[in-house]
């Protein structure tokens, strides 16, 4: 498998870019947040990769960093999101906002990435949950992350609607348990 590719950057069409290294070109799909970090043509690049194997093709995909790579390899573990969609999902938000979604079950951030549907979203939040904010050791939001998705569902359980819910958890005090951070979200809310 091919882990990294170092070489001069070629041609820049996004999602695509050539890169040669010392002689044989590359071409690499790469994400929009990976896009705009690249150097100018001419100029040396390094980039991450993962290479797909398929019958029919063989497809290198090229990342700027780590974090970027691990995620979407997750990513494409899960029935029905190939490779494409992960980029389009790397495209449309960042790792940490991937992960803050994640983690408070928002499946309406996911669905504006553009394909995305809502199975899509709901799936990837089942598959991802309990993975991401660990893996990258993303601090979602305030309350302990193990508890935030159980204060987000009573308070939907509730009745408050998602952005109310959110913006009530972004109150919570850092390391707060469960019924301590739903009874501060609830204080909150009422003074709404």
């Amino acid at each position: 498998m091919i882990g990294r590719l170092s070489g001069i950057l070629v041609e820049k069409n996004p999602p695509q870019l050539l890169v040669d290294c010392n002689g044989v070109a590359y071409d690499v799909g790469v994400s929009m947040s990976t896009y705009y970090n690249l150097p100018g043509i001419g100029e040396k690049v390094v980039l991450l990769t993962h290479l797909q194997v398929r019958e029919d093709a063989h497809i290198l995909y090229g990342f700027g960093t780590a974090d970027e790579r691990n995620v979407f390899r997750q990513l494409i573990k899960i029935t029905g999101v190939g490779a494409r969609t992960a980029l389009s999902i790397l495209s449309g938000m960042s790792i940490a906002d991937l992960a803050q979604a994640v983690t408070l079950q928002e499946s309406a951030r996911l669905t504006r990435v553009p394909g995305i549907g809502k199975k899509t979203a709901e799936r990837l939040l089942l598959e991802l949950k309990g993975k991401l904010g660990a893996d990258l050791g993303v601090q979602p939001n305030s309350a302990h992350p193990d508890a935030s998705a159980d204060i987000l569902n009573a308070l939907l359980a509730l009745g408050y609607s998602d952005k109310e819910a959110v913006l009530a958890m972004k109150q919570v005090p850092q390391g707060a348990g469960v019924s301590d951070g739903i009874k501060h979200a609830l204080k909150v809310l009422s003074k709404g």
